[in-house]
């Protein structure tokens, strides 16, 4: 590689990597806000807020980077048309077409990493996520509930008092639970118990040897039992239709014929195609006139990447929902954006040797 290659990659891979900053910053703020968004709904229980948001955001990668690839690439190339280098370099027979080797050694590792991310790491973070919420339906100490204090229910549904609690968070000792529902008030106290799950949405109290008080609030029509054994339902969590697609490895969706695994598949295979693409689009899309504001191809990447990227999850949609052939797959898409980008590549800026200039 030539000397000036190689400080054109430097120049790459530093632009590449503050648009990867910024643009993960900007997403996990995001990710932040649903998240409290879900903590604060009862869904997700607040002592797994930084778990979660990591998880969720090497998910995230997949969406990330290909932008962040792209949008670096063509500022980094525009910032050469802006100051005038690339005529110094056309002038020695470096044309546009001749910038393919920086771009490719700083395209590969990223393509190699988006790749990663889709193929493997998203769906075991998925899992990963997936499994700490049903450890945390099943645990009160997850919960956010200490012994010997009191505590909103998750959803606001009520007050919930524990003496004691195991070291697993599953059972305890000396409860109190106080809900209030259409105006009417019900108190349960127990000398012990544990925390049962019931489906995916739904916790069950199962409570030994209590006293319950139940009665329409500011009424006198209160009355009160004695029981031996009683189930208190604890509202958890709204029900939520989960995607179990995305927690499911590559491999297994290999195995499996249905219309919904094979978008799933398709999807994960189109990420790194997909990034690789908008690789070779910057080198065209990027040409501009001198001292040209590069603001403005900043617009012009988001428009491309959010041009392509609703015609995929437009196609996954499609083969979802069997309206596409499997075997079809997302390649309908893949191979003319490809064609297309191949074809400006090549008749961008072809330059002469100095050699053979007339």
């Amino acid at each position: 590689m030539l000397l000036i290659e190689r400080h054109l990659l430097r120049q790459f891979a530093e632009s590449v990597f503050a648009v990867t900053a910024v643009l993960l910053l900007v997403s996990l703020g995001g990710l932040l806000t649903d998240l409290i968004a879900e903590i604060s709904r009862g869904k997700v229980p607040a002592s797994l807020l930084l778990s979660l948001l990591g998880l969720r955001s090497i998910r995230f990668l997949t969406l990330v980077l290909p932008l962040a690839l792209f949008a670096g690439l063509m500022l980094a190339i525009a910032r050469l048309y802006a100051h005038s280098e690339m005529s110094v370099l056309a002038s020695i027979g470096l044309g546009p077409q001749r910038l393919w080797r920086p771009v490719f050694w700083v395209a590969v590792p990223v393509v190699l990493l988006v790749a990663f991310a889709s193929l493997w790491l998203g769906p075991w973070s998925a899992k990963q996520a997936k499994d700490m919420i049903e450890v945390a339906n099943r645990s009160f100490l997850i919960a956010g509930l200490e012994p010997g204090r009191f505590v909103e229910m998750p959803g606001r549904n009520g007050i919930l008092y524990v003496g004691d609690l195991s070291t697993d968070g599953t059972k305890f000792r000396h409860l109190f639970v106080q809900t209030e529902r259409d105006g009417r008030l019900d108190i349960v106290t127990a000398q012990e118990g544990d925390l049962q799950l019931q489906g995916e949405t739904q916790r069950l109290l199962r409570l030994k040897n209590g006293f319950r008080v139940e009665g329409a609030t500011g009424a006198k029509d209160f009355r009160m039992m004695h029981f031996e054994r009683n189930e208190v339902r604890v509202p958890d969590r709204d029900p939520t239709v989960s995607n179990d697609l995305t927690a499911k490895d590559t491999l297994s969706l290999l195995q499996q014929n249905d219309s919904g695994s094979r978008s799933e598949l398709h999807w994960r295979l189109a990420m790194p195609l997909f990034a690789a693409v908008l690789a070779i689009f910057a080198l065209p899309l990027a040409r501009s006139e001198p001292r040209q504001p590069q603001y403005g191809l900043i617009l012009f990447a988001l428009l491309v990447y959010l041009l392509g990227m609703l015609s995929l999850l437009a196609g996954t949609y499609l083969l979802g929902s069997g309206r596409l052939p499997a075997p079809l797959g997302l390649w309908w898409l893949h191979l003319p954006m490809l064609a297309l980008a191949l074809w400006m590549f090549v008749r961008d800026g072809r330059v002469a040797s100095p050699g053979t200039a007339s």
